[in-house]
């Protein structure tokens, strides 16, 4: 799943006239470079949620025709895409996937990949480090920011959050304090069991949180991981020299371009 439908106000003027999936780096939509690299490792069907200028998602979607080539010149499968309608209401990405589980339920695990997040992060190998019974895996990495997450040292469960600008944090049990945790930076990509849809279910019970069948929920991922990682694992896996940059801004722009010039993107 590629989460596509945010509103891109810190890439303004661009999203304007565009939505943030949209916006083209080296001639190419971010959205494009997202999922080419997820098809260069096997993952030809991708679920695109949308929600600002939703109908230029969904053109540019109609559009495309992809058919990979293996090392013999032998076509491989096309690239699918599937789309889920946050027209009505932008649910956030807790109730993205809760609302996209139609193309989700019965997949085993499924990859969540944001739409701005460049990276040279190997998805087969990230894939292989998911544990079988990990609820979520979520690809972390030493890099400097503010808001960290917490994981306990020797596991790397995820246990909590940090941040350091304000000093707020929040832990799975008040005996966790952060300087008894590892604190890792996550890069927006996790790989997910899709046991969380039930789970989803009860959060959404038990937070009373506004049910719509057409509209969906709304309710962030990371809040509901906070609230699983009490009774169900979620891991850390630590991506080790990780090229990573953030095309959430317009000053990103220019070093995007030279990222995937050079092919940190691969």
């Amino acid at each position: 799943m590629i989460f596509a439908a945010g509103l891109g106000t810190r890439l303004k003027p661009i999203t304007d006239t565009l939505p943030k999936a949209l916006v083209p780096v080296c001639g190419k939509p971010l959205l494009e470079h997202i999922a080419r690299k997820l098809q260069r490792v096997g993952i030809n069907e991708a679920v695109v949620n949308i929600h600002y200028f939703a109908d230029k998602i969904e053109g540019w979607v109609k559009e495309q025709q992809w058919i990979t080539t293996d090392a013999n010149n032998k076509e491989k499968e096309k690239m699918l895409f599937e789309i889920s309608d946050e027209k009505e209401l932008l649910l956030e990405t807790g109730g993205a996937v809760l609302h996209a589980r139609h193309y989700l339920q019965g997949c085993g695990q499924f990859l969540i990949h944001n739409v701005d997040i460049l990276s040279n992060c190997d998805i087969e190998w990230f894939a292989k480090e998911a544990k079988e019974e990990s609820l979520a895996t979520l690809l972390v990495s030493e890099r400097k920011t503010s808001r960290f997450l917490l994981f306990e040292p020797e596991t790397l469960r995820l246990v909590g959050w940090h941040n350091t600008d304000t000093g707020d944090y929040h832990t799975i049990s008040p005996e966790i304090t952060p300087d008894k945790c590892r604190a890792l930076a996550f890069s927006g990509i996790h790989i997910l069991s899709d046991r969380v849809l039930a789970l989803m279910d009860e959060y959404v019970d038990e937070k009373g949180l506004p049910r719509d069948d057409a509209k969906g929920t709304r309710f962030p991922i990371m809040s509901f991981y906070m609230w699983a990682a009490k009774n169900h694992p979620i891991y850390g896996v630590v991506a080790q020299n990780l090229e990573f940059i953030d095309v959430g801004k317009l000053d990103a722009l220019k070093p995007a371009e030279e990222f995937i010039t050079k092919g940190y993107s691969k």
